[in-house]
């Protein structure tokens, strides 16, 4: 009898030190797991945007153009969460081939989780041929997607402003049509790739009626401009960073 006892208590025993093991082990894998939440929240998001003098931001403040505002609206956004660091390649007159070609220069390395795209409108004010940029922008769709490590759902294409209802343009038609080919390319080759294309071209075509809207060259779109880029590319850049 008495053995029948003792070995119910070595039982009891055993379960208790098996129980008290496996609460260490969950409690250790819990531990775990919040460790790689709070690495993943204090994560650096890099942010990649591409293109000629509406990315750049011609004519106004450094922190007014709109790569610069929607960081600023994302950091607004996620709080302390994360922190963020742009890269800009852009600059006034590029067309297709000159972003190409700088993006070849810059040895980027693959690790940016947001990429912007808005190219397009030098290749038609400078009259290059359509084809050229039939076959560039593709290209640089590629390029950009291979700089997010390879995650197409992570790129933001911009349409191209309408610099002809700007002081500049006056209202030329012709403008306006070449520039509705060129968008309508990027949008139709987007949405057969199942890529993001945000559509601000009608925000530009409020420039003569509101002249806020336009840089003081007369040209480019203004701060106030770009804040409405951002109001419509924001929800888009949050959900993707958010996945």
């Amino acid at each position: 009898m008495k053995k029948i006892f003792y070995l119910f208590i070595g039982l009891i025993v055993m379960s208790f030190n098996c129980s008290s093991d496996q609460q260490a082990t969950l409690q250790k894998e819990s531990n775990e797991e919040n460790l790689d939440l709070n690495l993943e929240v204090s994560t650096t998001l890099n942010i990649l945007s591409l293109g000629d003098s509406y990315t750049i931001g011609e004519s106004v403040c450094e922190t007014c153009r709109f790569p610069e505002q929607l960081k600023d609206s994302l950091i607004k956004n996620f709080q302390t969460e994360k922190s963020f660091v742009l890269k800009v390649i852009a600059k006034t007159g590029w067309t297709t081939t000159n972003l190409i070609n700088t993006i070849a220069s810059e040895n980027l390395e693959i690790n940016y989780d947001l990429a912007t795209l808005l190219i397009g409108v030098n290749n038609q004010y400078q009259k290059k041929p359509f084809s050229i940029y039939e076959t560039e922008f593709p290209r640089l769709v590629n390029i950009a997607i291979s700089k997010l490590k390879g995650n197409k759902n992570n790129l933001i294409v911009i349409s191209i402003p309408d610099y002809a209802f700007t002081p500049f343009g006056q209202e030329n038609e012709n403008i306006s049509k070449e520039i509705d080919l060129y968008n309508a390319f990027a949008e139709n080759y987007c949405l057969m790739n199942n890529i993001t294309y945000i559509n601000i071209t009608d925000i530009t075509r409020m420039g003569l009626n509101n002249t806020d809207l336009v840089a003081s060259d007369g040209l480019h779109p203004s701060k106030l401009a770009y804040n409405k880029f951002v109001e419509r590319i924001l929800p888009f850049a949050v959900e993707k960073l958010k996945n």
